[in-house]
């Protein structure tokens, strides 16, 4: 039997950042007082999800073989430390852990946010699993933008509100930004296994130094975007406070490091992610 370790090393807790910054940056770009029960099940909604397609992108690539030269730790089919049925098992839990708390909030709010989960469920499975996983051709990083941009962060405070703001939208773009960072430095790791797997992410698409480029813009965006929010809510500028971990992982990226010295990067954009997140949530705040 699969330990609990074993799981929890499977549902990747790095990877989180991507669900927990949105649901907190869209809940203080609100204009409402705090509901807490639906900021909670919100987040229980992005962390369900985030979790299911981090078991969906194990399954799929494991039965698929793209895993097998994998540089990154190590996957739970791939590596036989759990059966394929069991870890597909435990992304439909996920993902119907998410429906059940996400048909509760549309009951309470509206009913389009149905329509917006079964798009998110569909989203996160299809990355790479199905006939055609997007994920394959390039589409990722767009995908992640949109649904752990927008929807989450957007989605969250109309939870709140019941309306999308100007704010709400602005603040969702360096959320999703920064999770697409995430997605490159992972992509880009995996960029000599990917494509000798014929897995054609953005990063085998556009090549080596490309995707460097692309991740040293796609984080100065995410700063620069500090500019119109401050518009909105002047504080916001604290969050230039965090800049200065933004140094290390685009001096690897300028350094050409790669492999397993991407790792490291990996971990260290999820942190600068949840400093991020957590600093522009107190510039909202501070009205």
């Amino acid at each position: 039997m699969t330990s609990l370790n074993v799981w929890f090393a499977g549902a990747r807790a790095r990877t989180w950042p991507a669900a927990i910054v949105p649901v907190a940056v869209g809940t203080a770009a609100a204009e409402n007082d705090l509901d807490f029960v639906r900021a909670t099940l919100a987040l229980l909604v992005a962390l369900s999800l985030q979790i299911g397609v981090n078991y969906a992108n194990d399954y799929s690539d494991g039965i698929r073989g793209t895993d097998d030269q994998r540089i990154g730790p190590a996957r739970l089919v791939a590596s036989g430390a759990a059966t394929a049925s069991a870890v597909k098992w435990a992304a439909l839990g996920a993902f119907l852990c998410a429906a059940i708390a996400g048909t509760y909030l549309a009951l309470i709010t509206t009913g389009w946010l149905l329509l917006v989960g079964a798009l998110c469920i569909g989203a996160a499975w299809c990355y790479t699993g199905g006939p055609n996983p997007y994920g394959y051709k390039g589409w990722g990083e767009l995908s992640v933008f949109i649904f752990f941009g927008f929807v989450a962060t957007a989605g969250t405070t109309y939870l709140q509100d019941e309306r999308i703001t100007a704010l709400a939208v602005g603040a969702s773009v360096p959320v999703g930004l920064l999770t697409v960072a995430l997605l490159i430095t992972n992509n880009l790791r995996d960029l000599p296994g990917d494509k000798a797997a014929g897995k054609l992410t953005l990063a085998v698409r556009i090549g080596d130094r490309s995707t460097r480029v692309l991740y040293i813009a796609v984080v100065a965006m995410a700063f620069l975007c500090l500019a119109y929010l401050s518009l909105l809510r002047p504080w916001v500028l604290i969050t230039f406070l965090v800049s200065p971990l933004a140094y290390g992982p685009i001096r690897s990226m300028v350094n050409g490091d790669e492999g397993q010295s991407l790792i490291p990067v990996l971990g260290a954009t999820g942190k600068l992610e949840m400093f991020y997140g957590a600093f522009l949530v107190v510039g909202l705040l501070l009205k």
